[in-house]
């Protein structure tokens, strides 16, 4: 990242901590969720405030910020992407570096799940809030949601989510819900990824909190286009796939690309497949899935 922009935001949080909320009072904000082709693309960078810095086998890429800053700016400048979901720090920085005009803006809500931890089903609320996601005139909050039938701590990890919902919901917010159904092995978190477990996933968030009016999933997308199909029939939720890390860049384009043929797919959240593609082309990247909408 171009060191004057690093200095800038430094020189802002060291003698000017107020410019962060004037940033954003000023904002444009977005006329829409959809770009011109009628859909969303989202970058998505919450990932280092759970302690998820990996992309592929650099297990500290994300935790360099000046270069992650460099590459959200570079995806956020290209036509057709609709907006950014991030943590307050992240969120911050690109208000500071004024490239957040006219896009949607999401803010991660819970990252007390970190990566690996025994503790990870019990993601608290370490990120937005609600009224801190309205007071700075953003679209809404996502939630992650890991559903653990082997977890004593996943009742409140759904009642936290669906608290969540509610407060969103009546500030007519977007309440972002990222569903997994996911068990234990080997020490470790997995999500199954197959077609019923996604499915049951989608039909337990859909049912959290006490509106739906202004719910949307963020969803994996499974390889079997039939089965796709099938998942996203178990809700009428608007739907946004998400990206994951992708180790077979033209598989996941073909998958994306098919998924979004269905009706409730409404768009793309995206992140370290699009800020660190294997040729290092972020702009080549962002503009082929651009192209998929």
């Amino acid at each position: 990242m171009l060191s004057e922009n690093v200095s800038r935001i430094v020189e802002a949080r060291v003698h000017d901590p107020g410019a962060i909320a004037a940033a954003a009072a000023r904002r444009a904000k977005a006329t829409s969720l959809f770009g011109a082709h009628g859909k969303a693309l989202i970058i998505a960078a919450d990932h280092p405030a759970r302690g998820a810095n990996a992309v592929g086998s650099d297990p500290f890429a994300m935790a360099d910020r000046f270069e992650l800053l460099d590459r959200m700016c570079t995806a956020l400048e290209r036509p057709g992407v609709t907006g950014v979901l991030a943590t307050a720090d992240i969120l911050e920085d690109l208000l500071l570096l004024g490239v957040l005009d006219g896009k949607s803006v999401f803010g991660s809500m819970n990252r007390a799940g970190l990566a690996g931890s025994v503790f990870e089903i019990d993601d608290r609320f370490t990120g937005y809030d609600a009224e801190t996601i309205a007071a700075m005139g953003f679209d809404g909050g996502k939630m992650l949601t890991r559903i653990a039938l082997d977890d004593p701590a996943t009742p409140s990890a759904l009642v936290n989510t669906a608290r969540a919902v509610d407060e969103l919901n009546d500030r007519r917010l977007i309440a972002m819900v990222e569903p997994f159904w996911s068990c234990w092995q080997d020490g470790r978190v997995r999500n199954d990824l197959s077609p019923e477990a996604v499915i049951k996933s989608i039909t337990t968030a859909s049912g959290l909190g006490r509106r739906s009016a202004y719910t949307w999933l963020k969803l994996p997308v499974v390889p079997d286009p039939e089965a796709m199909e099938r998942v996203l029939s178990s809700s009428t939720l608007p739907a946004l796939l998400l990206g994951g890390e992708v180790k077979d860049p033209e598989a996941a384009f073909a998958s994306w690309g098919r998924a979004l043929k269905l009706p409730t797919a409404q768009g793309l959240v995206v992140g370290r497949s699009l800020l660190y593609p294997a040729d290092g082309d972020v702009a080549g990247a962002v503009d082929r899935a651009v192209s998929l909408l």
